[in-house]
């Protein structure tokens, strides 16, 4: 088995890494590879369906939605080290948005057959990659309850912040 080390690296350093060891890195590295994005390049489109995982190695990608008359409303920008694709990746449902490149992007790849492929031989790190994919989602959680409370507030004109 012939690993990027370059890719190797990248993963080490991606919060995909977080309880792996070295040697779990390199078997990621083998099953996952790298894209590149050119500015305003459609990474994934709104209600499409597939079974990769992203990871931004570095640039940024915009999650867009459609608004009702038609134009493009910019609701997030991921950025590096962000996961993007986790809730397709795990469930298969088509993607709630559109996420497009903000100038140059790279992204790492991960196709869910590719990890499955590995669930008898290497447990562990699918489990931990597993639980990198969770913590993701709690972390989008966390921010859009936060988020709810502020527009409650400002809403409202409650708390005296506003």
């Amino acid at each position: 088995m012939i690993v990027s080390k370059e890719l190797t690296d990248k993963i080490r350093n991606s919060r995909l890494s977080h309880g792996l060891c070295d040697d779990e890195c390199v078997v990621l590295a083998d099953i996952a590879s790298q894209r590149q994005l050119a500015d305003d390049e459609v990474l994934i489109t709104e209600g499409a369906v597939d079974d990769c995982l992203y990871v931004i190695l570095q640039g940024k990608l915009g999650v867009i939605k459609q608004t009702g008359g038609g134009e493009e409303t910019t609701l997030h920008v991921l950025c590096q080290d962000d996961f993007a694709g986790q809730m397709g990746f795990v469930d298969g449902m088509g993607h709630t948005a559109t996420l497009k490149a903000l100038g140059s992007a790279d992204v790492l790849v991960l196709k869910r057959a590719d990890l499955e492929s590995r669930l008898e031989s290497d447990s562990h790190m699918v489990y931990q990659v597993m639980r990198s994919v969770v913590r993701s989602g709690h972390d989008i959680l966390r921010r859009m309850n936060s988020q709810y409370v502020e527009l409650t507030n400002y809403i409202s004109k409650t708390h005296g912040r506003y």
